[in-house]
């Protein structure tokens, strides 16, 4: 695990010095050994620097750049299986001079080129510097669990494993994109490709972006898109083998996400994804694994007992905090620095905390994103299902067009209740569109399109996303796979990934995705959702595996997210910084935003009035991140 960083500069002026700063604006992901190397070509210089985490062979052979014939290497992430892989390259006649798969990545990748890929089971992004054809590719993996960004305008291309190694190049010019600022108000995120900056854009998951030295073309391509898997014909296999398969893919994968030169832990909440990972884990091994979980003083926020009660069945050795408003507290003015775009997931906090809490123990620590995806354990898809298909089109076109007609301020009662005009805003669209997939969008917002352009004077942002993926979608037949992938493609990707990989590498650790490996990735896609739904229960495979370890009255409780009570604490102990950042001052400074509107919606909050407090916190997060990256540089 590492943090890379560089630059193809074909004005020619990047130099060493600039590589330095770019590459240790990142140390946190990797302080155990650095390389910078810069080579001039006729046509660019190229600049190929890494921060080393050291997890696989921890010796001095791991050190990057790494070089074999005419082929340089940096590379970010884990290849879990590169021991089968070697072996396989042994036959061929390589030999190796370390016990890592950086060196079995490089020399897989100069006897199969980019087919290299289809034999690594792992997370990664790495750079090829091929010196013979004169070209340079950067590659991300396919769920995307490790980032890569990249900037590329006037003949210059930087990229990182996060933003701020890009903003340390001298001449990277930190302007707002504002429909990116769009996106990132109604979603708390910002979906790929895009960035919060003009001109740069993360490499899409299961890309490459290919650089030909000779003539500066740029070009992004896809090597593996889950799309495909999800096209593919529906499994006719019966539910006890689609079970029992999908147990033997969580055995594999689990396991394989043990590889490790150091010690190793498991993020545990109690919920079927980590208990899943725990379970599996534990009852192949012969010693306690270590699992992590925090609490909070919150009652109905707190799952420490549920958590601990699945730890003390397994057996595991568990680590337990309780915390509260003034470690939330510790955690907010650093957020900017660790998430080095605006990103305002409610769950942030509490996975730096945990990851800090785990740093003591363990190297690395696997988590369990994506079970919610590959399962259909979001009320989201139901939501979406049951939207859309619950009225005639007609009808729905015909209530949709009245609602228009009405404003929801101006109806009695309900105007009192919880965020109604939101809620009324998003199903006269879901109802205008009457497509599953419409409604995933429109559900996942916080802030409708038209809200964005009441705060802000941003508006309506012009870019298509993923939500928005219309003809690709018409080849899965299944309508819930549908929302799956589409969910895959954004949520998870640009939102449960970041949240991790930033709050675990702040503390210099190195977090795993075990539930990502996609053989079980394009098994499930396969799966019809009759059985990812089943008899009204979500998540139906995924639970019947886990009943075999836990028992089911021990892990039968409504799903709740893995969130901190911060509505709570923004009325009280945390008030204070929510009204620093939010008063019209400094909500003037950034330019962006409809200060007396913002104001208004504070007040209403803060006396106690219906208002999600996430639409408060996506602005209080971007003005917490302007705060650090514009004004202060």
């Amino acid at each position: 695990m590492c943090g890379i960083a560089g630059f193809i500069d074909f004005s020619k002026q990047s130099d060493h010095q600039i590589l330095i700063k770019m590459t240790d604006a990142m140390i946190h992901r990797g302080p155990n050994d650095a390389g910078y190397e810069v080579f001039e070509q006729d046509t660019a210089m190229i600049g190929l620097g890494q921060r080393r985490l050291s997890i696989l062979d921890l010796s001095a052979s791991g050190h990057q750049p790494m070089h074999y014939e005419n082929y340089t290497i940096i590379f970010n992430g884990e290849i879990y299986n590169f021991r089968e892989i070697r072996e396989e390259l042994r036959m061929l006649g390589y030999t190796f001079n370390s016990d890592g798969d950086t060196e079995v990545l490089l020399k897989g990748y100069a006897a199969w080129k980019e087919n290299v890929l289809s034999k690594c089971i792992g997370m990664f992004a790495f750079v090829i510097y091929d010196r013979l054809k004169n070209e340079v590719i950067l590659f991300r993996d396919r769920a995307g669990v490790k980032p890569l960004y990249y900037y590329w305008h006037k003949q210059q291309l930087f990229f990182a494993s996060e933003l701020k190694g890009i903003m340390a190049h001298p001449s990277f010019p930190k302007e707002i994109d504002p429909d990116s600022l769009s996106l990132f108000l109604q979603y708390s995120y910002i979906p790929g490709p895009f960035t919060i900056f003009q001109n740069t854009r993360k490499l899409a998951p299961g890309h490459l972006l290919r650089v030909k030295l000779t003539n500066g073309e740029v070009s992004e391509s896809a090597y593996w898109n889950v799309l495909r898997s999800y096209q593919q014909e529906i499994t006719e296999l019966p539910e006890s083998e689609i079970i029992d398969y999908t147990a033997s893919l969580l055995h594999s994968a689990y396991n394989y996400r043990m590889v490790s030169d150091v010690p190793v832990g498991v993020f545990l909440s109690g919920g079927y994804d980590s208990t899943s990972v725990a379970a599996i884990l534990q009852s192949d091994s012969t010693s306690k694994i270590k699992t992590f979980t925090i609490g909070y003083k919150e009652q109905a926020w707190d799952e420490s007992a549920e958590a601990r009660k699945i730890a003390d069945y397994l057996g595991t050795e568990h680590f337990e905090w309780i915390v509260g408003p003034e470690e939330a507290r510790g955690v907010l003015e650093h957020l900017p620095e660790i998430y080095d775009e605006p990103f305002a997931d409610n769950s942030t906090v509490p996975t730096t905390l945990v990851s800090q809490f785990a740093a003591k123990e363990v190297k690395v620590v696997l988590s369990a994103d994506g079970g919610d995806e590959l399962f259909a354990g979001y009320n989201k898809f139901n939501q979406s299902l049951k939207y859309t298909n619950s009225f005639p089109r007609i009808i729905q076109r015909s209530l949709s067009g009245m609602m228009s007609l009405v404003d929801p301020e101006n109806i009695p009662y309900f105007n009192k209740q919880y965020n109604f005009s939101s809620r009324y805003e998003k199903m006269k669209l879901i109802w205008a569109s009457g497509k599953p997939q419409q409604a995933l969008k429109y559900i996942s917002q916080y802030l409708t399109e038209s809200e964005v352009g009441h705060y802000t004077g941003v508006g309506k942002s012009a870019y298509q996303t993923n939500f928005d993926l219309n003809g690709e979608l018409n080849r899965i037949s299944d309508p819930l796979n549908r929302l799956l992938a589409v969910d895959y493609k954004t949520f998870l990707v640009d939102n449960n990934l970041v949240k991790v990989d930033r709050a675990t590498m702040s503390v210099s650790i190195e977090g795993r995705e075990p539930m990502l490996d996609h053989r079980l990735v394009e098994f499930l896609a396969q799966v019809p959702s009759s059985l990812k739904m089943k008899g009204g229960v979500n998540k139906y495979i995924l639970k019947e595996i886990v009943h075999r370890y836990v028992p089911k009255k021990l892990m039968e409780r409504p799903k709740r997210p893995f969130i901190a009570p911060l509505q709570v604490w923004f009325k009280d102990e945390l008030k204070e910084q929510m009204q620093y950042y939010l008063t019209g001052s400094r909500l003037a400074k950034s330019g962006f935003f409809n200060v007396p509107h913002v104001e208004k919606l504070l007040a209403h909050y803060l006396a106690g009035g219906k208002v999600s407090h996430q639409k408060l916190w996506n602005m209080l997060v971007f003005q917490l991140w302007y705060s650090r990256w514009i004004e202060k540089l």
